[in-house]
């Protein structure tokens, strides 16, 4: 899809937010409760398959080596390839990416491009003072350039949750331009919004817009190091404003959960809540992502369980 571009900071958007948050939970439950209970085996399999492309495989230790970076890459490019009902599917069924630092993208990249996945699995890298934010703007914007260098095809800038928490919405939206500017058009960029220091669930709905207006192709649910991380609740407040979003303008942005995401169950919630609100159309790589580090494990297992209730 094509890069999203800015528009100018529409504070209204912004004006007389209210989020009721017993409200919210209720629709959770509303839009994912029963036909989660409902799913049969064959469409278990079908939900495990597309979560597995809807994921970017992450890693984002600070023991991270090209080794292990490489064996990131390898199981990204072939998730369960010693499985016999895999093979027919080897080297078509894979993840949407694998997401490293900017300093292991090198690393990534060499190892995809070893494995023949170069343009099949995009190389994200997390950026921007991660995971906190709070770095010297230049320095931030010298991370995005470096990992592009490197090889990044996929940018995940966090925001300054100082900003959201004081209401300095327009200082946030120009460093946000900003950073859409060190991605150019060809690299998509996603927005970490750290929900859980943003404050409230209003603050979340103010950023998600922000964002998006900024240039944001995805807002981005956390880094994965905040206590509270991607839950269904704060989910459908960043959909509500993707709706709104889409609605003014007539652009598609993409939802990223990320942390917390660690079984298919947990996988499925999210993309029934997504088909429920967004529609279908939103289930591809181009528009929903899960970052995970943990989530293929519990693919793996599923894949293999469901595959052998159904052969049996």
């Amino acid at each position: 899809m094509p890069a999203n571009k800015e528009m100018p900071l529409d504070k209204a958007q912004l004006t007389n937010v209210r989020v009721n948050l017993s409200s919210v939970v209720r629709s959770v439950d509303l839009l994912t409760s029963a036909l989660i209970n409902r799913v049969s085996d064959r469409e278990l399999l079908e939900y495990t398959l597309l979560a597995l492309r809807l994921t970017d495989l992450t890693t984002l230790g600070g023991d991270d080596t090209e080794s292990n970076v490489a064996r990131l890459c390898f199981r990204a490019a072939y998730p369960f390839s010693d499985h016999a009902s895999y093979v027919s599917m080897k080297g078509k069924v894979h993840t949407a990416a694998v997401c490293v630092y900017p300093s292991r993208v090198a690393d990534a990249n060499r190892a995809l491009k070893a494995l023949g996945m170069i343009g099949k699995i995009q190389i994200a890298s997390v950026a921007t003072g991660f995971p906190s934010g709070s770095y010297p703007l230049e320095t931030r914007l010298q991370e995005i350039r470096f990992a592009i260098q490197q090889g990044a095809t996929e940018i995940d800038i966090v925001i300054d949750r100082s900003l959201v928490l004081t209401g300095k919405w327009e200082k946030l939206y120009h460093e946000i331009v900003s950073m859409r500017e060190a991605c150019g058009d060809k690299v998509h960029m996603k927005a970490i919004l750290g929900i859980g220091e943003c404050g409230t669930m209003a603050n979340v709905f103010k950023a998600s817009m922000v964002a998006m207006m900024a240039g944001s192709d995805f807002i981005k649910t956390s880094t994965g190091k905040e206590t509270v991380n991607a839950t269904l609740p704060v989910g459908l407040v960043m959909i509500r404003a993707i709706q709104k979003f889409h609605r003014l303008t007539g652009k598609k942005i993409g939802l990223k959960p990320a942390g917390g995401v660690r079984t298919v169950q947990d996988a499925i919630a999210w993309m029934v809540m997504v088909q429920q609100t967004l529609g279908s159309e939103w289930l591809t790589p181009e528009l929903f992502r899960f970052g995970a580090s943990g989530l293929l494990d519990n693919i793996e297992d599923q894949f293999v369980a469901v595959t052998k209730r159904l052969n049996a």
